[in-house]
């Protein structure tokens, strides 16, 4: 490696309890896996809360750190006529009531900065939808409120662009931020995930999340709604984990096909235990005997 070259240091990112009951604390990029989980939008708080326990309940066992995920507003439906969830006021109180009764820490995405810091108030980690990653006043106004950040890389954008985001999380104050690849726009309706994006944006010194449900749709492909392909989700989220990365984002609903939103391509819920306890075994065998791939493997002094 040249005397120029510098590897950022890697900051993994703190997921604490704020009650301070100690429900939850672990880090996300040190070795243990995470899953970020749950509906596309929140239909019903008993369905969310379903949702939440359920997958505690199969993540524990396997010694996988847990995020509930839910969007209280989907603002990005293909049709005026899509559902986009109860809207924010009745969303977040919903959001906290799940995570306090099945003990996890939540996640939702914001579409606009002054939700920030409602948001904030009310879950544990704020989301960056792919197409407003490059918003710098949502990404500053995520970054004040303190809390960790997952931010989707956009369909358009190569991995590398990825670095100017994070910096102005960075500079904007965000303790923590996790980068998250959604696969990249390949034609018309459809995705295609670049596995080398995954280490590209670890090189960064942030955590990698692997959205394993958004890289297998077909935005638009049902006319007024997207498509998607459930199938491929367990390849892909397989090879994400060979190629390195330190969580999985996956949205599961018990019915997909009666699903209100992004139904082709949620993981049905009954089917999460079988994916998950491979996906599991994959991550021990990359963690413990492989090691984490890095880019810097090739150079000449090493």
């Amino acid at each position: 490696m040249s005397d120029n070259a510098k590897i950022p240091t890697f900051t993994p990112v703190r997921v604490e309890d704020p009650s301070g009951d100690g429900r939850w604390n672990f880090t996300i990029g040190e070795g243990s896996l995470a899953l970020i989980a749950g509906p596309c939008a929140l239909e019903t708080p008993e369905l969310g809360l379903e949702i939440a326990e359920t997958v505690r309940d199969l993540c524990r066992p396997l010694g996988i750190n847990y995020i509930f995920k839910a969007s209280f507003d989907k603002a990005n439906r293909t049709s005026l006529k899509g559902f986009r969830g109860p809207g924010m006021e009745e969303g977040l109180v919903h959001l906290a009531r799940i995570g306090r009764k099945a003990g996890v820490p939540v996640l939702t995405d914001i579409h606009e900065s002054w939700q920030a810091d409602s948001a904030a108030r009310s879950v544990d980690i704020l989301q960056i939808p792919a197409f407003l990653c490059r918003q710098t006043d949502l990404l500053l106004a995520a970054a004040r409120t303190g809390r960790p950040l997952n931010v989707k890389k956009a369909q358009f954008l190569a991995p590398w662009d990825m670095k100017n985001v994070l910096e102005k999380c960075r500079e904007g104050g965000a303790p923590s931020v996790m980068l998250c690849e959604r696969g990249t726009t390949m034609g018309y309706g459809q995705l295609v995930v670049d596995m080398r994006s995954l280490p590209v944006m670890r090189s960064f010194g942030c955590p990698v999340v692997f959205d394993g449900t958004h890289s297998v749709q077909m935005p638009g492909a049902a006319g007024n709604a997207s498509g998607g392909d459930r199938r491929f989700i367990l390849p892909l989220a397989r090879a994400a984990l060979a190629a390195g990365v330190d969580a999985l984002f996956l949205e599961t609903h018990p019915c997909p096909e009666k699903a209100l939103s992004d139904g082709p391509n949620l993981v049905p819920l009954g089917k999460m235990k079988f994916l998950l306890e491979q996906l599991a075994e994959l991550h021990a065998l990359v963690r413990d005997r492989l090691g984490m791939p890095s880019l810097e493997w090739a150079e000449e002094d090493r």
